[in-house]
């Protein structure tokens, strides 16, 4: 790797770092669904870049369901990649009578091919909606494992706010090439766009 060197005085100088890469997202992708199963990424997800980065906003449009997530390694023909996650979270009722911190065993996976929850006992009200983030590391890799971390902001059916922390890996050395969230008992309305960080 070559070194650059910067003949100035002081940092304040300094105009450019031309080798430093700026690490900044590129926006690959934008899927909107309105009362959908699912919205499935099955194009984009390759060895351009390391890191997978989701937004989203999502809408479950039945009480008390929630959002699920799945990944894929023959380009969405099945979504059952072996996963073993964590799942914790904070909640506090609109009326104050509880708030709690709690590791959420239901909806942990251990080796298990089934859907990662996102969001549990989601509102259906049309002001509610589950929003946030995640971020899939080296997906296109066939040495490692491919770990993920979620954030997940909800509106529970009890009027809570859930605050949720995911995150785990998907047991296989094959490329994940495709990425499925979807309602579980329930259609999703929203928007989810994918970006790409080097």
């Amino acid at each position: 790797m070559a070194l650059t060197y910067h003949n100035n005085n002081s940092i304040s100088n300094v105009t450019s770092f031309a080798q430093v890469p700026s690490g900044s997202p590129t926006l690959l992708s934008t899927a909107t669904a309105s009362s959908s199963a699912s919205i499935e990424f099955t194009s984009g997800i390759d060895s351009t870049y390391q890191v997978y980065y989701f937004l989203f906003y999502l809408h479950p449009n039945t009480d008390d369901t929630s959002v699920g997530l799945n990944f894929s390694t023959d380009g969405g023909s099945n979504y059952n990649v072996t996963k073993t996650t964590t799942f914790f979270r904070a909640t506090h009722r609109e009326d104050d009578t509880n708030a709690t911190l709690e590791y959420r065993t239901n909806a942990d996976l251990a080796q298990s091919t089934g859907n990662q929850p996102i969001g549990e006992a989601q509102e259906g009200e049309s002001d509610s909606n589950l929003s946030g983030s995640l971020h899939l590391f080296n997906p296109s890799s066939t040495t490692y494992v491919k770990h993920f971390i979620m954030n997940v902001s909800g509106t529970g059916n009890i009027n809570l706010m859930e605050n949720a922390y995911i995150a785990g890996y998907g047991n296989t050395t094959s490329a994940i090439n495709g990425v499925k969230f979807f309602g579980n008992g329930t259609t999703i309305t929203g928007t989810i766009k994918m970006y790409g960080i080097k």
